[in-house]
């Protein structure tokens, strides 16, 4: 017996409701959480201590898509460098916030190097690092008051490698206690959500307001940290930065990252995030920029830069013109976005489809902004062009590419920013 199939849900989760958490330098604010769009950061993996060459790469990740950019601040030279490091970003009209990332010796770099407190726009803190025994409630508070005196907001970083030893120990005990207790695994996530809340609450007591605290809970394992997560949501209201630590080089931790990370953001946790990808040898710091804005535009939760669709190539396209086409086209569609998102605002959203043959191709081109299907073997050498779903011309011959990129800037210029305002 046949039976109406009822309607295919569509949508992912409503967003988890948290604080809204404000990061600023001078007129620019950044929100995280709340009703804010996902907030993409990022690191440098300079010497803070060499002031032009983290400035330059700071630069560079913002110009990529950092909306912050953390920097580690470990030792006097690094403390003193930061400063500098602002004053230069600011020559050159780069306003994207700064996060200091402190570990160990916070405490004493924070009150003996104020004007280093007061040019980062926000302190990360890792409660496992800040000190043991009696020296740790101390030097923790010691961190709080100095952002509480300038008006920072602070991310409490749990990190699953250097977890309060202290604190995993009474998660332990009361484990011990229980009538079934918890696997190994299960007193782990516990003691990384329990740290971070705990200190979160410490942190009010001497003086944060509630809405300058960010939390995290960072493992390297994707089922680890969709896991944590899940709970850590559903017990506090604090805005949420995602990322899975270490994730590794290459497809693999773009791959993880994805994994773990899509899972999270499709059911509404999470306020920023951040790819922690190692570079390959000579590797270019922003691909891990470039990552995180892809998996929020991919999902649907943000626009960055206009997208290009690209078949895969199968024995129908032994030519590598599309190859190369796409290639060539993504790369200058980013190239141009720190300028187009002044001028063009909206041509973000544009999709473009560079396709390999007739199989797909004109369809998938009606379907884009701008679309261009290519001979594949065998076929005419002649390559339709579609725009806003109707063939808009023929190419032909040996400036394929070059005449694809005059009809994408007309497009641009003719259909976003300014012109389409006027």
């Amino acid at each position: 017996m046949s039976s109406t199939p009822t309607a295919i849900p569509s949508g992912q989760s409503p967003r988890r409701a948290s604080r809204s958490v404000l990061v600023a330098h001078g007129q620019r604010q950044i929100w995280v959480g709340g009703d804010a769009p996902v907030v993409v950061q990022s690191m440098t993996n300079t010497d803070t201590a060499n002031a032009i060459e983290t400035a330059i790469q700071i630069r560079d990740l913002a110009r990529a898509g950092s909306e912050l950019v953390r920097l580690t601040v470990d030792r006097p030279e690094s403390a003193e460098a930061v400063p500098y490091i602002r004053e230069q970003l600011d020559k050159m009209d780069v306003d994207v916030p700064l996060v200091g990332d402190f570990h160990y010796n916070g405490h004493t770099l924070l009150n003996d190097y104020p004007e280093c407190a007061k040019a980062l726009s926000k302190y990360r803190i890792n409660p496992g690092n800040v000190g043991k025994g009696a020296k740790r409630d101390t030097q923790f508070a010691q961190m709080i008051e100095v952002a509480a005196r300038y008006n920072k907001p602070v991310r409490i970083g749990v990190n699953w490698g250097s977890l309060d030893q202290a604190l995993l120990a009474r998660i332990m005990d009361e484990n011990a206690g229980r009538a079934e207790p918890w696997t190994a695994q299960q007193v782990m996530y516990e003691a990384l959500i329990t740290s971070a809340i705990e200190n979160a609450v410490r942190a009010e007591e001497l003086g944060l307001a509630r809405d300058k605290i960010i939390l995290s809970c960072k493992v390297s394992g994707v089922q680890d940290l969709i896991a944590v997560y899940r709970e850590l949501g559903k017990r506090c209201d604090y805005p949420l930065h995602l990322g899975l630590t270490e994730a590794g080089m290459g497809s693999k931790g773009i791959v993880a990252s994805t994994a773990a990370l899509s899972v999270l953001l499709q059911e509404g946790i999470g306020d920023t995030i951040r790819i922690s990808l190692t570079p390959e040898p000579g590797g270019d710091r922003t691909k891990e920029v470039v990552v995180g804005q892809e998996i929020l535009q991919t999902m649907g939760l943000r626009k960055f830069t206009p997208m290009v669709i690209a078949c895969p190539g199968c024995g129908r396209t032994t030519s590598t013109t599309f190859q190369e086409l796409a290639d060539n086209i993504q790369t200058f569609l980013r190239d141009q976005m720190p300028e187009w998102k002044k001028t063009y605002p909206g041509v973000e959203a544009m999709n473009v489809a560079v396709m390999g043959c007739i199989v797909n191709g004109p369809g998938e081109s009606k379907h884009a902004n701008i679309g261009i299907s290519l001979p594949g073997t065998g076929e005419s050498p002649a390559a339709p062009v579609f725009v806003d779903g109707a063939k808009f011309a023929t190419l032909r011959g040996e400036r394929i590419v070059e005449e694809f990129h005059e009809i994408v800037l007309n497009y641009v210029k003719a259909n976003y920013g300014k012109a389409v305002a006027a």
